[in-house]
């Protein structure tokens, strides 16, 4: 899978999130200029650079795999990197809305749901997916969901630890300290949503399910055949 094998909607999509995310990198490189004692846009600038080449991550896992990431799923993931990466840290979005990273945390099980459902079923094949009981992806994508969200905690308070970042808002924004369950709530209001919203595409795909035969077969991430 390559970059010229997108089409219609995916296509404009991609080159117009990925558009926005230079944008970012450039509005940062500008305020840098303008704004030199602001160490913010030098770090968010930098910051950008990874992000965008996050974008071409599905054709990166084609060329080194062989997998193909489904393209529902593929849209999502450049969805959530628009508004986590580009508005969120490249156009500090997440400084300005209180709450845009709760909504971060809601967005993420979405995509992670669905690459559990995918894990099944390229490890399972589609001749096997066909004769298990569709209850296994529920179990598993919300199971998985949740994993990734207790583990994405775990790298916060690994850079809080070392770089002192403040990734689990346990300081104010003066420096001083939060002690005892104030300190507790930014990171298990971070998993409470991170189990919402694993909770509630769980149950549009147990309801989805039932209705549309090959709705879980849909997630399988397909082996591309080796020239």
């Amino acid at each position: 899978m390559k970059i010229k094998d997108l089409k219609g909607f995916e296509k404009i999509f991609f080159w117009g999130v990925l558009l926005f995310g230079i944008s970012a990198f450039f509005a940062n490189i500008i305020k840098i200029f303008i704004f030199p004692a602001v160490q913010t846009y030098k770090t968010v600038a930098f910051e950008m650079i990874p992000g965008v080449l996050l974008m071409f991550l599905p054709f990166v896992l084609a060329k080194f795999t062989h997998l193909v990431i489904p393209q529902t799923m593929r849209i999502f993931y450049w969805f959530f990197l628009f508004i986590s990466v580009y508005l969120g840290t490249g156009y500090l979005v997440i400084s300005h809305i209180s709450f845009w990273d709760k909504i971060l945390h809601a967005t993420s099980p979405i995509l992670l749901t669905g690459v559990g459902y995918g894990m099944i079923g390229m490890y399972l094949g589609k001749d096997e997916i066909k004769k298990i009981n569709p209850n296994l992806f529920i179990v598993f994508g919300f199971a998985f969901a949740g994993t990734c969200g207790v583990f994405w905690e775990f790298w916060e308070f690994l850079c809080d630890s070392v770089a002192n970042m403040n990734l689990q808002r346990y300081l104010l924004s003066n420096g001083t300290p939060l002690v005892g369950r104030a300190a507790l709530m930014d990171t298990m209001g971070d998993l409470i949503t991170n189990t919402v919203g694993a909770l509630i595409i769980t149950i549009f795909s147990v309801v989805k399910g039932r209705h549309m035969p090959g709705y879980f077969e849909s997630f399988t991430f397909e082996r591309l055949k080796k020239k």
